[in-house]
């Protein structure tokens, strides 16, 4: 099994903190595991965008021009990556920050309305988790409880508390995600 990765967003939508999240989860499963994020000012607005791959095998470079699994959470984010999906892949966006049709045809298209989700679930930064329950719905790279003691890992201590949150958030995305 091996799985090229990438996912863009806007800075402060958690695009960083779900791919270390998918990153450290891998790595509890003994995989090969990369993480590469990609920003700048980015963080404070900007398109950002993280790869990660795992994969059973090691890994003989982390750099792609194309991948099996696009998340997009933004225009500027399709615009930038919706051509580089293998045919045959997976693209997956938010409903809330694409404004324009996407145009390909060779690769399944699942949409996950994690704003809205979030929005009721009275807890906007829940926003990735959802994303990530949708992404891991489609393709179960790894298993939940992994993702779990993932979070624990990537989180500060104090945040600890917010793990049962973030685990219904995961899991809301699991059963809102749908192919179009």
């Amino acid at each position: 099994m091996k799985q090229e990765i990438i996912i863009a967003g806007f800075g402060g939508q958690g695009v960083l903190s779900m791919g270390k999240i998918l990153a450290y989860s891998g790595l509890m499963e003994g995989k090969e595991v990369t993480w590469m994020p990609s920003y700048g000012p980015e963080q404070r607005g900007g398109t950002a965008n993280v790869t990660v791959i795992l994969s059973d095998d090691p890994i003989s470079s982390p750099i792609l021009n194309t991948y099996d699994i696009v998340i997009v959470l933004n225009q500027p984010s399709l615009e930038k990556f919706e051509s580089k999906v293998k045919p045959g892949g997976i693209l997956i966006y938010d409903g809330y920050g694409i404004r324009t049709a996407l145009t390909r045809k060779d690769v399944r298209v699942y949409r996950v309305d994690a704003m809205d989700a979030a929005t009721e679930m009275k807890n906007e930064k829940a926003f990735n988790m959802i994303v990530l329950g949708g992404l891991l719905k489609i393709a179960p790279m790894v298993r939940l409880e992994n993702v779990l003691a993932g979070l624990k890992k990537s989180l500060p201590e104090r945040h600890h508390k917010l793990i049962p949150m973030n685990e219904a958030a995961i899991r809301k995305g699991m059963e809102i995600v749908t192919l179009l």
